[in-house]
């Protein structure tokens, strides 16, 4: 493949390498040129394009990922149509995630042009939920290149969805002097909850004294009735030789092990009894946050056998969140004052507004003042540090609509691509001081600078750790304010996919706060305009 400046005249068949425009026609970045798009080019002036010119041997870049995916073997996967030069691949099922990593670094190895990314190690993932992705980065690619991957791939599974069993499970709970019953009725509706992920059910709870003998008799009848029994302890264990694990030996089962390098989860123990396993739960168990618990417990469910060895080697990533509720923290926390949390926001108005027949939505006037700018001083009116406004079609009539305003203009020359190219736009100009991003459409005149500040005043009080999103009446809308963890992904989406995806993808805590109709008032369309009040202008 040859790369760079192509004289117009020889550019037919070749791949655009930017979006380029000729008079009123638009053509993106990676179309391949026609005989009928040269000649509007030429017409226009146009003398070079840079573009990609693909060799007798290369295969384009959706040929090449599209015989990739299909060469590999997998389990509970779904692969999407190759867009892009990219192929994703998803869960059909909701389970556990395991991968071959000597075949993706022996893949990712053939060469740089070829690259296959996917999630950790014994993820669990969603139904639907995006497991791996294969993309090829340059416009083409040699076919012996692909050839080569396809030979890696040959003959063994590369990855796999192990999904979810519904299994029965049987519950112990220990009880000492002043344990509450509301502590051991809580415990079983987190426990419950997690099954609930899985479609396990309780079947029965034995709450007994903190001793050996009963705790053993009651784990012998439950083993016998159940695919699993749970051990929660009134004390936490403190020695290999303390209650749970020995009355695990008492009933004439075998602790596989006890404690574990995760934290919280540290005090796990792990045995088989007659068939069946046993976990001893930690105290962080009672909690629904994630801990060690759930990183043992799904792999249970998902049918995959989970050994001494294995807890052995969960320290490296087992560092996890700390649980707000633990009477001693690890540390004290060093954040900022939640007060002083900084929020930027990213106002798209790079839209084509395509269901409006012609005129720019955002150039409508309410009350005088354009949509775009209407909706842009709301947001500098807000308790957001800074206001950064994404153009790109009519970017100059936008532009000039926002004259004398204080904010930060981004450009998105690939606006035509869909939503995700805004979004990468606006976040790249975030600050790198910023907690977080709220993501503000530029054709919602229904929210308010007081809105805005009741989204961040929700973030600032969750630390700045989870997505804050508006709504009404109890239904999802906009603006949604993004975490800074998000945004490494918001750099992977491809398309019309916006933020939503991330907050159902990425699994962080989300905070719905009620702003009322403003939250799901857009103007698509010349109806919902008018009738929120707007004048369309030609």
């Amino acid at each position: 493949m040859k790369f760079g400046p192509v004289p117009i005249d020889e550019a037919e068949g070749a791949v655009l390498a930017h979006a380029t425009t000729a008079g009123e026609k638009r053509l993106r970045k990676a179309h391949r040129l026609s005989g009928e798009d040269v000649a509007a080019l030429k017409a226009a002036g146009v003398r070079e394009v840079v573009a990609a010119v693909l060799a007798e041997g290369d295969l384009g870049e959706d040929a090449a990922a599209a015989k990739i995916a299909a060469a590999m073997s997998h389990r509970n996967i779904e692969v999407k149509p190759a867009a892009t030069g990219r192929v994703n691949l998803h869960a059909e099922s909701s389970g556990v995630f395991t991968v071959d990593a000597g075949m993706i670094d022996a893949i990712n190895a053939v060469d740089p042009a070829i690259t296959i990314a996917t999630l950790a190690q014994h993820a669990p993932v969603e139904k639907g939920q995006m497991v791996a992705t294969v993309k090829i980065i340059p416009f083409a690619v040699a076919a012996n290149l692909v050839d080569s991957v396809v030979r890696v791939c040959a003959g063994r599974e590369i990855f796999a969805v192990n999904a979810y069993r519904p299994i029965t499970v049987g519950v112990i709970q220990t009880v000492l002097p002043g344990v509450k019953p509301s502590v051991l009725d809580k415990t079983l509706r987190v426990t419950e909850a997690r099954l609930a992920r899985s479609g396990g059910r309780l079947t029965a709870e034995r709450r007994t004294p903190h001793e050996i003998a009963p705790v053993a008799a009651a784990a012998t009848q439950l083993a016998r009735d159940n695919d699993m029994v749970v051990i929660f302890g009134a004390s936490a264990m403190s020695d290999f030789a303390d209650v749970v694990p020995a009355a695990i030996e008492r009933a004439g089962g075998t602790v596989v092990r006890a404690g574990m390098p995760v934290d919280p989860g540290n005090l796990l123990v792990l045995g088989t009894l007659d068939g069946k396993r046993v976990v001893g739960a930690p105290g962080c168990a009672r909690s629904p946050k994630e801990n060690g618990f759930d990183w043992v417990l799904d792999r249970l469910i998902a049918g995959l056998e989970v050994t001494a060895g294995d807890i052995a080697g969960m320290g490296v990533g087992g560092l996890l969140m700390e649980i707000p509720t633990r009477p001693q923290p690890r540390e004290p926390a060093s954040q900022p004052a939640r007060s002083a949390l900084k929020v930027d926001i990213v106002l798209l108005a790079a839209g084509r507004s395509s269901r409006m027949g012609g005129p720019n939505k955002l150039l409508a006037l309410f009350d005088g003042e354009p949509l775009v700018r209407r909706t842009a001083g709301r947001a500098l009116g807000s308790k957001a540090a800074s206001t950064i406004v994404v153009t790109g079609h009519q970017r100059e009539r936008v532009r000039s609509a926002l004259g004398g305003l204080e904010v930060e203009l981004a450009d998105n020359p690939d606006f035509a691509d869909g939503l995700a190219s805004s979004l990468k736009a606006g976040i790249a100009k975030v600050a790198p001081d910023a907690a977080g991003a709220m993501i503000v459409l530029g054709d919602m005149p229904g929210v308010s600078s007081k809105d805005l500040d009741s989204l961040i005043d929700a973030f600032r009080r969750a630390g700045g750790q989870a997505v804050v999103r508006a709504s009404h009446q109890g239904k999802r809308g906009n603006p949604v304010l993004l975490p800074r963890p998000l945004f490494a992904a918001v750099a992977q989406l491809e398309g019309d996919t916006g933020a939503r995806h991330l907050v159902e993808a990425e699994g962080l805590d989300v905070i719905d706060v009620e702003i009322g109709q403003g939250a799901s008032i857009d103007v698509d369309t010349r109806e919902a305009l008018e009738g929120a009040g707007g004048v369309l202008q030609d």
